[in-house]
């Protein structure tokens, strides 16, 4: 699949905005813990990547009902379902200066009950966008950093009505980012998110 910016100025997907607040404290101080057992770029971006998967449990996972949107609050309450993750991830990587973006997939929902939308991000290495999935690993799901070729949490399967959305977006998708700031509770969210974009 070829992945498609939505903007052609890279300089967008190192902004900042509402959702993808690097410059907050909490992100910068631990953005600048990473960096500091990092040799390169590439070691900062695996150390972040790793950071958001293994200690911000995904909210579902961990059957919290707590609902986060804001990078630094995800990384200071340390909860969020996968496009909040996505937005922490993005914000640690963008304040070392490493363009990410953020993409979508269109998932069926583990019930079987229709199709949910899934956040996970790219970023830009060699000249070219590789997606990663910081959704956070169990049981059926190894997702890895790589950028020799793609190690996600799922791969969509057409026949059953899912797809991955080429799109490298430099803010949220507004869809998703109103049904995250709109939600009063877990529950609430897994009803109102958009199943498509």
């Amino acid at each position: 699949m070829e992945l498609i910016q939505d903007t052609a100025d890279l300089s967008a997907y190192l902004a900042a905005d509402e959702a993808i607040d690097h410059h907050h404290p909490v992100v910068r101080e631990t953005a600048g813990r990473l960096a500091a057992g990092a040799a390169d770029s590439y070691a900062y971006a695996r150390a972040a990547y790793e950071f958001v998967r293994d200690t911000i449990p995904h909210s579902a996972d961990a059957d919290d009902p707590r609902v986060t949107w804001r990078a630094s609050d995800v990384i200071g309450r340390r909860t969020g379902i996968c496009h909040a993750k996505a937005h922490a991830l993005t914000a640690l990587l963008r304040a070392e200066d490493i363009p990410t973006a953020l993409c979508y997939q269109r998932l069926t929902h583990d019930d079987g009950s229709g199709h949910v939308l899934h956040g996970l991000v790219a970023v830009r290495f060699h000249g070219a966008w590789h997606r990663q999935d910081p959704r956070g690993n169990k049981p059926g799901v190894d997702a890895r950093f790589s950028l020799d070729g793609e190690r996600l949490a799922w791969i969509p399967d057409p026949a059953a009505g899912e797809l991955d959305y080429p799109v490298l977006y430099a803010e949220p998708h507004p869809l998703v980012l109103d049904a995250l700031k709109a939600a009063p509770d877990r529950r609430h969210l897994w009803r109102t998110l958009p199943d498509a974009l």
